[in-house]
């Protein structure tokens, strides 16, 4: 893969069964904001996967070939794949960008990945809802809040219905927007604020 700046590069973790609604509007606008968003699979080649909607991905890089120095964050989206352990090693991925000090941002499912891999242990975090995470056994309970989404000590977290406060989240981890911008945008995807739009769209 050509080399490319590591802090305007995003990691997208793709595999099968992959929820399509959770993640778009991070990483549209991400790429409208001139990051390059990279799609990883699972290996051990770069063979497509389907996501839940039946359309097909193709992988740039393997899980194996990631390195967390090449990026500015992981994203982990929800699958089924989650309550099983065959995506545990994008878990064991998100520990090592975490130790890097590279932020990791968990919807849906991929929460279950991070409480099962401890990382939820000792953070503020959301998911589904708790007794989903409960049922993983983690040490977290204590942590869980009942909110949108959650960042903490460079973890994001979401719930499977909270696309738009995942989105603004990373956003915000990021530094994409400013706060004034940022704070319309999730006003006009989340509530349909159309005051907020000429302030997303530089009109304002």
């Amino acid at each position: 893969m050509p080399q490319h700046d590591a802090a305007r590069t995003v990691h997208l973790a793709v595999y099968d069964g992959l929820a399509d609604w959770e993640t778009g509007h991070a990483t549209a606008e991400l790429a409208r904001r001139g990051y390059r968003v990279v799609a990883v699979g699972p290996g051990p080649d770069l063979a497509p996967v389907t996501t839940i909607a039946g359309l097909r991905l193709l992988p740039e890089v393997t899980l194996a070939d990631l390195r967390a120095e090449d990026s500015a964050l992981l994203i982990l989206p929800g699958s089924g794949g989650w309550s099983g352990d065959a995506l545990a090693p994008f878990a064991r991925a998100a520990r090592t960008f975490l130790d890097a000090g590279v932020p990791v941002a968990a919807i849906c499912g991929a929460t279950e990945g991070l409480a099962k891999e401890g990382l939820l242990d000792d953070r503020a975090h959301t998911a589904a809802a708790p007794f989903v995470l409960a049922g993983t056994g983690y040490a977290g309970g204590e942590h869980y809040r009942d909110t949108d989404a959650v960042t903490d000590r460079d973890v994001i977290t979401a719930g499977p219905t909270d696309p738009e406060a995942f989105g603004r989240e990373i956003l915000r981890r990021l530094g994409v927007l400013e706060p004034a911008v940022l704070d319309a945008w999730f006003r006009l995807y989340a509530h349909s604020d159309a005051s907020a739009y000429p302030v997303v769209a530089g009109l304002a």
